[in-house]
């Protein structure tokens, strides 16, 4: 079981910058790829970006690519996501999401195969 808690959300200027974090509970922390997605009002959830167990490979919507970065640090249990260059059309709540896949290089980048999921973070960005 993994327990998962995002923060770092808030209200930005469009052409701002915020830091997601996303603390998971549990000694296998390693173990899990670890992704982000979003979901704004009326619209379905959507994946943003994937990380595989070590940090290798990392993956991105393309509507974020160039502007958000994830990474994850294993000894602290926590995964982050870096956004740039906000922009009106990022407003959403934003989930974490762990998928226990051992040591697989591709973190998948469907919803459906994650496992846990955090409660969420809202980011709202102004224009």
């Amino acid at each position: 079981q993994v327990q998962l808690v995002e923060s770092g959300g808030g209200l930005v200027q469009a052409g701002g910058s915020l830091r997601l974090s996303c603390a998971a509970s549990g000694r296998t922390f390693s173990s899990y790829a670890m992704g982000w997605f979003r979901q704004a009002p009326g619209k379905e959830r959507e994946f943003v970006a994937a990380i595989n167990w070590i940090g290798g490979s990392t993956y991105y919507a393309d509507s974020v690519k160039g502007r958000f970065t994830i990474s994850r640090d294993n000894a602290k249990n926590t995964v982050y996501l870096q956004m740039n260059s906000l922009k009106p059309g990022d407003t959403a709540v934003y989930y974490c999401a762990a998928h226990h896949g051992g040591t697989s290089r591709y973190p998948p980048l469907s919803r459906v195969e994650y496992d846990y999921w955090g409660q969420g973070t809202q980011v709202t960005v102004s224009s």
